[in-house]
């Protein structure tokens, strides 16, 4: 593909015509370090980007042939505005986004400004339903089954106090669970009589029927919903999704699946989960600006589960009524377009192959000269691990060595305690560079040496 091609592909070539007038505006130089990269991609015989198959995922070879290609990643590591006097390592938590998603945000912002019941409301406003129709397209859900949220913490409380529950009924739930998630349900409990039930599992975890069989074994007639996430926020375990939603389903259990960390870090699709409901943020993996997610709630659910703020009368169908949220800025949303042509223009595998082989290049060179005293609770050369990691030391409190790493040498990573586990969270993103991870690793293997002074 020519540069012209592809600006025109990355620039929302997948617009409907009815949409053009309300589509966002792309400026070609904002998407400039995309274009190095991509003639990078076309010197090795590889498109970087199908505008035919905006969801392209190409081969697992096609993927991982890229995740070490630096010639390839610098331009996208250029294309973010940082302070590279630190070292990032908790996009877990929430990343930066590129550049360009951040001018487009900006831009809209000022033009609200100017006068926001015209610009925002009438103008900028009417934008969402593009986003709306290229998240349904990622994520392969119809559009009126794509609500635009604030973070997955909306979207996942949304369906935590919109579905109807009487007292007695159970709710299962993982230990694992985020805590938001954990504090919504207990505080259910709390003033309707449900009751929470939490299992555990195994951490890490190569066997996928472990944590099926632990759900499975705390279900029981009375059991009406059971929330997973997709990939824990603590160690990066996946979950078997799809085959938890298949056994709940045959019991007739709801299941609710919380992907704050799975959407945009690897690939997948609404029907490869079999999901009925599912909610995520877009300002981790997707690089959207903060304050951006989705709810998506299959067509049939929409009636009976109740939005989170009252909507409006004849909404009942409606994803919509799940937006009613008062006033807000249509820019944090509509600049969703702007990180979904860079994640689409990046490649889901490659993207994803390139997290992983960021965290296997700490991990492993952790495991291999960290005297034996290094464990990694993240599943490690298989499909049940991802871009995040967690590990311990031996000796070494978690949270005295995180403070260590980011008040003696400015390295931002995550201590997590939890009651069977404890640990550090690591969560580069495709802007982390090798010598950022080889510093951090050398630090980690120095405190194991000499201890943290």
């Amino acid at each position: 593909m020519d540069r012209r091609l592809f600006v025109s592909a990355v620039a929302g070539a997948t617009a409907l015509p009815s949409l053009a007038a309300i589509a966002p505006r792309f400026s070609p130089q904002a998407i400039r370090r995309l274009i190095d990269a991509s003639d990078v991609a076309k010197g090795r015989g590889v498109a970087l980007f199908d505008p035919d198959a905006p969801t392209w995922r190409g081969t697992a070879a096609q993927a991982e042939a890229f995740a070490a290609d630096e010639d390839f990643w610098e331009p996208i590591q250029r294309a973010f505005d940082l302070d590279r006097t630190w070292i990032n390592l908790n996009n877990g938590g929430c990343s930066p986004a590129p550049s360009h998603v951040m001018a487009q945000l900006e831009r809209d912002l000022r033009f609200s400004n100017e006068l926001p019941v015209i610009q925002m409301w009438q103008t900028l406003e009417p934008r969402i339903e593009v986003v709306r129709r290229e998240l349904a397209l990622e994520f392969g859900c119809d559009t009126e089954e794509m609500a635009i949220t604030r973070n997955a913490s909306e979207a996942m409380e949304t369906l935590i106090f919109g579905i109807d529950l009487k007292r007695g009924d159970e709710v299962v739930v993982s230990n694992q669970n985020y805590g938001r998630m954990l504090n919504a349900w207990r505080q259910r409990a709390q003033r309707e009589g449900i009751v929470v039930k939490e299992v555990a599992f195994p951490v890490p975890c190569t066997n996928p029927q472990l944590i099926i069989d632990a759900f499975a074994a705390a279900i029981t007639p009375r059991t009406r919903v059971m929330e997973i996430t997709h990939i824990t926020n603590l160690t990066g375990q996946i979950l078997p999704v799809k085959e938890l939603v298949a056994m709940a389903r045959a019991k007739n259990v709801a299941t609710f699946v919380d992907g704050a960390h799975a959407f945009a870090q690897f690939p997948f699709t609404r029907d490869e989960l079999g999901v009925d409901y599912y909610g995520t943020s877009l300002h981790k993996w997707l690089l959207a600006p903060i304050g951006t997610g989705f709810l998506y709630v299959r067509k049939d659910r929409i009636p009976a589960m109740w939005p989170l703020m009252a909507g409006n009368p004849g909404q009942e169908k409606d994803i919509r009524k799940y937006e009613e949220i008062g006033t807000h800025p249509a820019a944090n949303h509509n600049a969703v377009s702007v990180s979904l042509a860079f994640h689409r223009a990046i490649g889901a595998p490659r993207k994803f192959a390139r997290l992983v082989y960021l965290r296997d290049r700490w991990a492993k060179r952790l495991l291999a000269d960290g005297q034996g005293r290094v464990k990694i609770h993240t599943p490690l050369d298989s499909a049940w691990g991802g871009g995040i990691g967690f590990f311990s030391v031996d000796g070494l409190d978690p949270v005295k060595l995180g403070n260590w790493l980011v008040t003696q040498h400015r390295i931002v990573q995550t201590p997590i305690v939890h009651p069977e586990f404890s640990g550090i969270r690591v969560t580069p993103n495709v802007y982390t560079t090798l010598p950022e991870i080889d510093r951090f690793t050398d630090l980690v293997l120095k405190a194991i040496r000499t201890g943290i002074v």
